[in-house]
């Protein structure tokens, strides 16, 4: 029998030591902390779970790319090379770049004037519906039915509930501030929405006179799972898998 060899395309050309800590030790973290995980300090921790933001290595191309970066105070390149992108995978003209997507999520919410009313989305992020939240607005999550079942194998868990969003929508009227999706689905264990999903939570966000918008921190890992899973789409790039035209996207990173 011909032996099976996996190799991991890539050379790791950097490693950094992890804190290894005892039971009593780790014990004694939660209970300074508090039993939060949001106050544990970064060198209490072996193997982080909660979050996959700046947990990972980085490229050869992207720390090079940190050497021609160019961070001038006005008429950065690195800004114009981003709204370059950004135009063209979205379609929007108008880029407005933020240090963090929390900061993104506050001036979207101060904007449209949540307080006293409904943010519905499949899943709300945790500190998108703390900032909803902060601002005295409701944040709902109309997330589908099988995205609480982790034996379904559903291929688009993060697909928000149309039946669900509907009749918040004509119920609400005017308690609805906006509807968001987020993709993938961070809150729920990063599932998808697929394409269908999105085209249709739009249209009735508009029939509704509601401003559509995704938090798109994951859209390109969304994108591939459309392009994989969803009937129709393997035939597109996962550049070209992204729903441009019918939402205002607001990223994290």
């Amino acid at each position: 029998m011909k032996p099976k060899t996996i190799v991991e395309p890539f050379r790791i050309r950097m490693t950094e030591p992890l804190p290894v800590s005892t039971p009593e030790q780790r014990q004694a973290y939660l209970r300074n902390a508090h039993f939060n995980p949001f106050l544990l300090r970064s060198r209490e921790i072996t193997i982080d779970l909660l979050t996959d933001s700046g947990t990972g290595a980085m490229s050869a191309a992207q720390w090079a790319a940190i050497m021609t970066g160019d961070e001038t105070y006005a008429g950065s390149e690195s800004y114009y090379q981003l709204r370059d992108v950004v135009q063209d995978l979205t379609g929007h003209r108008y880029v407005i770049p933020t240090h963090q997507g929390r900061s993104s999520e506050h001036i979207l919410f101060s904007v449209l004037e949540v307080a006293g009313k409904q943010v519905l989305a499949n899943s709300h992020f945790d500190t998108t519906r703390a900032n909803v939240e902060y601002l005295k607005g409701e944040a709902l999550d109309l997330v589908i039915e099988e995205a609480r079942n982790t034996g379904s194998q559903h291929p688009f868990k993060g697909n928000i509930d149309l039946a669900r969003l509907e009749h918040h929508l004509e119920v609400g009227g005017d308690k609805v501030a906006l509807v968001l999706m987020t993709v993938t689905n961070n809150a729920g264990g990063g599932q998808p929405a697929s394409l269908e999903n999105l085209r249709a939570a739009a249209e009735l966000a508009h029939r509704y006179g509601k401003p559509f918008m995704l938090d798109a921190a994951r859209f390109a890992e969304n994108a591939w799972f459309i392009k994989e899973r969803e009937p129709g789409q393997q035939h597109r790039t996962p550049a070209k898998s992204h729903a441009r035209s019918s939402a205002s996207p607001m990223a994290s990173p």
